[in-house]
């Protein structure tokens, strides 16, 4: 196994890493929208939403990986009237290659965000 690490997005805000590596395979934890510095993005679900690929971008690139090697993606959302918008987001990320998606409304997410997403993707 390996822990990756970057300072291009949020360090952990408990103890779990940025995410691992195991067989060629790297394992997110779940990026919600803090800046690198640690500040929350407090806007609308679309800043939230861009802030949340920002971080995912960045933690995919420091494992050797990227959006088109992405196998599985968990969306973790606060209120399902918003799907739409992160769907249409989603999808200037995801446009040619579409993995795996489950996406679920929960009551409450960390720091009262109202998007959290993870993913695992291939190592190239």
């Amino acid at each position: 196994m390996k822990k990756v690490s970057t300072v291009d997005a949020p360090a952990a805000i408990g103890p779990y890493s940025q995410g691992m590596i195991v067989n060629n395979i790297f394992y997110s934890s779940g990026q919600i929208p803090l800046t690198p510095d640690g500040s929350l993005v407090t806007g609308d679900i679309r800043e939230q939403t861009h802030q949340v690929f920002k971080n995912l971008d960045a933690v995919l690139k420091a494992a050797g990986a990227s959006f088109d090697t992405v196998v599985k993606a968990t969306v973790f959302i606060k209120n399902m009237d918003e799907f739409a918008i992160i769907n249409e987001i989603y999808g200037e990320y995801f446009s040619t290659h579409k993995p795996a998606r489950s996406c679920v409304e929960v009551s409450r997410l960390p720091k009262d965000v109202s998007i959290e997403i993870e993913v695992i993707a291939l190592i190239k």
